[in-house]
C-alpha cells in the first residue's frame, strides 16, 4: 500500500475480541515487520486484539531509503506517517507496542494523538554514550559480513537500512536529540521494559520516562535480557505483555482506572 506517496509493507492480523484496543507495533532501527517474527501473532492469539504490523519506510519492504535520514526522522515518523497509517486502517486509540526506535516514535506519537496505552522495550528519550558506542560499535561486524547476510533477508536494501540508521545516530546534529518534553505530554497508561544488560540504554532512559509521565507508568526489568526483550525473554515478556493488554481491555470494559502489578520500592517489578 502507499502511504503519503510511499510504499509500505503492511500486515493486519484479525483478533477475536472487538472489544480489545488494537495492537500497532513500531519496530527498532534496524527492524521490520518479518523481524518481529511470531510476536505479533502469538500476542493477538494471547489476548483477542486485532494488530498492524509494518515496515517504515527505508526498512523491510516498503519503499527504499532515497536520502540521509535526517535527525528528526523518528518525528516525522510519530507525528505524520504514523497519523495517516492508523487513518488509513480507520485505527483509533491503538496499544502501541514500539521496540527501541519504535518505542521512541511511539512515546512521541502520544504526546500529540490519543492512544489507550504505551507498551514500550528499551526506549529512548535522550542520547547516551552507552548508545553511541554500541552503535559505532556494530559497523565492524556488519561490514565483515555476517550481519549484512542475515539482515538483509529482511530488507530490500539492506545498506540503505543499515547506514540510514547508524549514520544519523552517529551524527554530531543527532548528540542534542532529546524528547524528555514528549514524555511530560503522556497521560496514557505505560508499561516499560528492559533487560538489565540492554547494550544500547541504560535505565536512566525509563527512570526519566517514569518522572515525566503524566500517566500511571509500570517497569519490567528483566535479568538475563539485552536489548531485545521480546527476543531475549519471551518466556517472561510475551505473558507479560498479554496480561497488561487484557487488563485494559477488562478495565475499557468496565469504565474501571488501569490497576497497575504490585512493584518494588524503586517502582518497578524485577525478573
Amino acid at each position: 500500500m502507499n502511504i503519503e506517496g510511499r510504499r509500505i509493507e503492511t500486515l493486519w492480523i484479525a483478533g477475536a475480541d472487538a472489544q480489545a484496543p488494537p495492537l500497532v507495533f513500531l519496530h527498532e532501527g534496524l527492524g521490520s515487520l518479518g523481524l518481529w517474527r511470531d510476536v505479533p501473532r502469538r500476542l493477538v492469539e494471547a489476548t483477542g486484539a486485532s494488530a498492524l504490523v509494518y515496515s517504515r519506510y527505508g526498512n523491510g519492504f516498503s519503499g527504499v531509503l532515497e536520502s540521509a535520514r535526517p535527525v528528526a526522522y523518528m518525528h516525522e515518523e510519530a507525528l505524520e506517517a504514523l497519523p495517516a497509517l492508523l487513518d488509513h486502517f480507520a485505527i483509533r486509540r491503538p496499544v502501541l507496542v514500539g521496540h527501541s526506535d519504535g518505542a521512541s516514535i511511539a512515546l512521541i506519537h502520544a504526546a500529540q494523538h490519543p492512544v489507550r496505552a504505551l507498551i514500550l522495550e528499551a526506549p529512548h528519550v535522550f542520547v547516551e554514550e552507552l548508545s553511541l558506542r554500541s552503535i559505532a560499535a556494530v559497523r565492524e561486524p556488519y561490514l565483515q559480513g555476517e550481519l549484512r547476510r542475515r539482515l538483509a533477508r529482511h530488507h530490500a536494501d539492506v545498506d540503505r537500512t543499515f547506514f540510514g540508521w547508524n549514520d544519523v545516530w552517529l551524527s554530531p546534529e543527532f548528540r542534542g536529540w532529546n524528547i524528555e518534553a514528549y514524555a511530560a505530554r503522556i497521560s496514557a497508561p505505560t508499561f516499560l521494559l528492559q533487560g538489565q544488560t540492554d547494550e544500547y540504554g541504560s535505565r536512566a532512559q525509563l527512570q526519566a520516562i517514569r518522572a515525566a509521565a503524566q500517566g500511571p507508568v509500570d517497569e519490567l526489568l528483566l535479568a538475563g535480557c539485552g536489548h531485545t526483550p521480546h527476543r531475549d525473554r519471551p518466556d517472561l515478556v510475551l505473558p507479560a505483555i498479554a496480561a497488561y493488554v487484557r487488563t485494559l481491555t477488562a478495565a475499557s470494559a468496565s469504565g474501571r482506572p488501569l490497576p497497575g502489578p504490585a512493584l518494588d520500592p524503586e517502582g518497578a517489578a524485577q525478573l
